[in-house]
């Protein structure tokens, strides 16, 4: 398995690949998590298209790509999150742009259960580490309990590194009021 980093995605043929595999990762969350995670068809074609976010391509021995990821240390590339909480709690951290944010991380069908999503964590951990810097990720209620993507990131990472903290910094919970019809 090889992986390639790239800056932009400017073939039709692997951007549709990349969009399918990515929609068939995330669809399904929309339906099991109050927030959004799929991007729209266009926000997806932005991030494709933007070049302060790299994009990561696990590729089979055959170059099948059979998964993609997105990273970046631009915080300002990320939509929905605020660069202001990670200057305030990781000022030397956010000045020297040691800090970097996992978008998403999508396998396809027939490479699940493969290493393919090893390696893509293993190759972004490798950039954040050298430079002695932090990664931020974002994992729904869904996906950490069901899927206990959060623990299976630390053991992925732990396994990679003795000095390795992980530590949720937020959570967001939604409420929901209800008015039953009157007794």
């Amino acid at each position: 398995m090889l992986i390639k980093v790239i800056d932009r995605i400017t073939d039709q043929a692997l951007h549709e690949t990349m969009w399918t595999m990515y929609r068939d990762a995330f669809e399904e969350l929309n339906h099991l998590a109050v927030q959004r995670h799929l991007m729209t068809r266009d926000e997806f074609d932005s991030v494709l298209a933007d070049t302060r976010v790299d994009k990561y391509l696990a590729l089979d021995d055959d170059g099948t790509i059979c998964g993609v990821a997105t990273y970046t240390n631009d915080l300002d590339a990320v939509p929905l999150i605020a660069p202001q909480y990670f200057e305030r709690h990781w000022p030397e951290h956010y000045s020297a742009r040691k800090i970097w944010y996992i978008g998403f991380v999508a396998v396809s069908p027939h490479a699940q259960g493969r290493e393919a999503f090893a390696q893509l964590v293993e190759q972004m951990y490798m950039v954040a580490s050298a430079q002695n810097g932090l990664v931020c990720l974002d994992i729904c209620n869904h996906n950490d309990e069901v899927r206990r993507m959060s623990r299976v990131f630390r053991m992925m990472v732990s396994r990679l590194s003795d000095n390795m903290k992980f530590t949720r910094i937020d959570q967001q919970s939604y409420w929901l009021y209800e008015f039953p019809s009157a007794a």
